[in-house]
């Protein structure tokens, strides 16, 4: 019997990044067009998956999902976006020598960029310099960048990322999971991979033998959807096998113009992912990386949108937490909606409705 290629090898090969391809799923507008040519021009990355191009609406160029995939003219325009962003967000211009596979904010957890391929080139990505563009080029030095881990015992938790890190063999997760678990340190190793939502064929039994199994080091994976119409029944399917090998899977939205900034959509978004088992953990403000203006909303938007949309609205399950990435971590971005004023006596509280109650302020 000859050898059979999995399903999402398949996916992957058949990739929709040509306009001849798209045209076989949608009706291309001159406008996605001239985006098309003159990213093909420039040598830029762009396509997605067959399964994902097949949830793009046909007709319509503002369809949330197309927008996400097929490049815009607008990414030549760049009046808010960090020049050489990478570089300032991931500090790779301090005085600390580290390998280009290790990104750092933090003093005890580091990103581990293992590749820079993706099964879908998001036009909002962050990484766009390295994974879309490729201004950037980093040497993917996995033994290298596993013994600078080994050498820092401050390091307690690692994100493999990259691109993504699922776009790898089994044999190649298999053996960088086994050598992270190695290391005394390491307490806990995390995943940040699209392919359950653009690519859920990737969950397979191999994989899910990678990824199984009671250790001291467990995995945790999150993922990234940014509308409700591109959770499926395939993604609650492969959500659900990863969470039944241990696995939990958490959602890190990027908050998109035209895309999830209004309140119907941002509900229906946060209450279908729950549906699926996926809990919604980080609302990110769209970086400012260079070419994704088109995306940015005003920075009070995500608070706003948790205000109407989520709390008092639905489960508190379904809220995330709104924050911006920077050099310097994360910083939330939540103002104090509920809080009215204070006095010597009593704090005045306001909820989603607007109705207002007291809390005793006790003092110190």
């Amino acid at each position: 019997m000859g050898y059979q290629k999995e399903a999402w090898v398949t996916q992957l090969e058949e990739s929709v990044n040509t306009l001849e391809k798209l045209q076989a799923y949608v009706t291309v507008s001159p406008g996605e067009k001239k985006g098309i040519e003159e990213a093909e021009k420039g040598h830029v990355r762009w396509g997605t998956t067959p399964y994902f191009a097949s949830l793009m609406d046909p007709e319509d160029p503002g369809c949330p999902i197309r927008r996400q995939i097929i490049p815009s003219v607008l990414e030549k325009e760049n009046r808010y976006g960090v020049e050489n962003y990478l570089a300032w967000k991931e500090n790779r211009l301090t005085s600390e020598t580290r390998p280009d596979c290790i990104a750092r904010q933090y003093h005890d957890r580091i990103a581990f960029l293992v590749t820079d391929m993706c099964a879908m080139y998001c036009r909002h990505c962050f990484r766009k310099e390295l994974v879309v563009v490729r201004e950037v080029r980093f040497r993917f030095d996995i033994e290298e960048g596993l013994q600078w881990i080994r050498d820092h015992g401050e390091i307690r938790d690692v994100l493999v990322t990259g691109g993504d890190p699922f776009v790898l063999s089994d044999d190649k997760l298999g053996w960088l999971v086994a050598k992270l678990r190695e290391i005394p340190h390491v307490e806990m190793i995390r995943f940040g991979t699209r392919t359950p939502i653009v690519l859920p064929h990737r969950i397979t039994p191999g994989l899910k033998e990678v990824l199984s199994g009671y250790h001291r080091v467990p995995i945790w994976i999150n993922t990234q959807c940014n509308h409700p119409g591109e959770i499926t029944e395939q993604t609650a399917r492969a959500v659900y096998d990863l969470l039944s090998c241990g696995v939990q899977v958490g959602n890190q939205a990027v908050l998109l113009k035209g895309i999830n900034d209004d309140t119907e959509t941002f509900r229906a978004l946060h209450q279908k992912l729950l549906s699926i088992r996926i809990r919604p953990y980080y609302l990110f403000y769209c970086e400012p990386a260079p070419g994704i203006d088109h995306f940015r909303t005003p920075v009070e938007k995500g608070a706003e949108l948790i205000r109407d949309a989520i709390r008092g609205h639905t489960s508190g399950l379904a809220q995330p937490m709104y924050v911006v990435a920077t050099s310097i971590g994360k910083i939330m971005l939540m103002p104090y909606y509920s809080y009215v004023e204070k006095n010597d006596r009593e704090y005045t509280l306001r909820n989603y409705k607007g109705e207002i109650t007291t809390l005793p302020n006790i003092p110190d």
